[in-house]
């Protein structure tokens, strides 16, 4: 159990996009901390809203066609709408960011030393033989070999897991409290994910940082997570230790993801497949259990008008009431069926 101070609190968490003249809330009603040395895995498919989050919390958003209401707490600070002046002093000093996309992250102008030199330069007093000290060291730990030759060549010259790894350099460059890392091993083939996945286990231990860690990939999620957030359609539906979530999950969400990854050694031959799609911000139904319609089988009765979270174990949140009674279409009942048949 974690018993670390807590590093950052999100309490009400809002983030709308303007579309045409009206804003569409991306995200709604977050509320989620991070502790020290703890990994917080947030989970969920494509369009879920798991990037929205990341990206609210460190204030990379359009001026002008965004809106972020709610509180982000950092160190006594609300980085909820905090001006971009201020935020870029605790942008990248304690507050790491490691993008999904590094070659879309890296400066293709700019050679790699002088990128993670920048990141010195900006927040540290450092002289310009230091930086290029700590450059080289950094290249080191991120596992990076012959960093002198490395630091002088340019993103287009190295490959996918080399880049990755320059942009978790320059995160780490100011040792920063919190990193965020967005999808940081999805491009990546299986032996390299597992490098990076090492490399921030032992920058965590190094620092007793915090890492938020953005992913759709369930396998990662249990091989280094201590909490997981489950996000649908903007909301979390779903909070639990990475124990309690693989061994009881509940919401009908958590449990097709779930089920439609394969296991070795399961006796159960059958993939569950999630009929439907996440709804467009546009069109979504924002009353109600917003996966009902994925589950049409279910009865709208089981269903809360206005689902809450509801802290079904300690510290195991669940969305909506539906998940005593969902079952898979292939089965009978629910946990309701079932304490009845008992």
């Amino acid at each position: 159990m974690n018993t670390s101070k807590e590093l950052l609190t999100i309490k009400n968490l809002h983030t709308s996009f303007r579309i045409k003249d009206q804003y569409f809330a991306a995200i709604e009603d977050i509320n989620l901390t991070l502790k020290e040395n703890e990994i917080l895995a947030i989970v969920g498919e494509s369009g879920c809203g798991k990037s929205t989050l990341a990206t609210s919390i460190v204030g990379l958003h359009q001026e002008g066609n965004t809106k972020v209401d709610g509180e982000i707490l950092y160190n006594g600070l609300n980085l909820a709408n905090m001006k971009d002046d201020d935020f870029n002093k605790i942008r990248g000093n304690d507050i790491g960011f490691i993008f999904q996309d590094p070659l879309a992250a890296l400066n293709p102008l700019m050679r790699i030393g002088d990128q993670i030199a920048e990141t010195l330069k900006y927040h540290t007093k450092k002289t310009e033989k230091e930086r290029q000290v700590r450059v080289l060291e950094l290249l080191n730990q991120v596992g990076i070999h012959n960093p002198e030759r490395i630091a002088k060549q340019y993103p287009h010259q190295l490959s996918g897991g080399m880049r990755q790894r320059v942009v978790i350099a320059i995160a780490i460059a100011c040792k920063p409290k919190i990193m965020i890392a967005d999808e940081p091993t999805t491009a990546l083939d299986v032996t390299i994910q597992a490098q990076i996945l090492d490399l921030l286990g032992d920058l965590q231990e190094e620092t007793n940082a915090g890492i938020i860690l953005i992913t759709h990939d369930l396998g990662v999620v249990a091989e280094v997570a201590d909490r997981v957030a489950v996000m649908y359609a903007g909301q979390i539906i779903e909070l639990a230790s990475v124990e309690e979530l693989f061994a009881s999950p509940k919401h009908p969400y958590t449990r097709s993801l779930l089920n439609s990854i394969p296991q070795i050694d399961s006796d159960n031959d059958r993939l569950e497949v999630i009929k439907g799609m996440v709804p467009s911000l546009v069109k979504m139904d924002r009353k109600g259990c917003r996966f009902a319609p994925r589950i049409p089988w279910i009865d709208e009765s089981k269903h809360e008008d206005h689902p809450q979270l509801h802290e079904i174990a300690k510290d195991h949140l669940v969305r909506c009431t539906c998940w005593k009674d969902f079952h898979f279409e292939h089965e009978e009942g629910g946990l309701h069926h079932e304490l009845h048949a008992n």
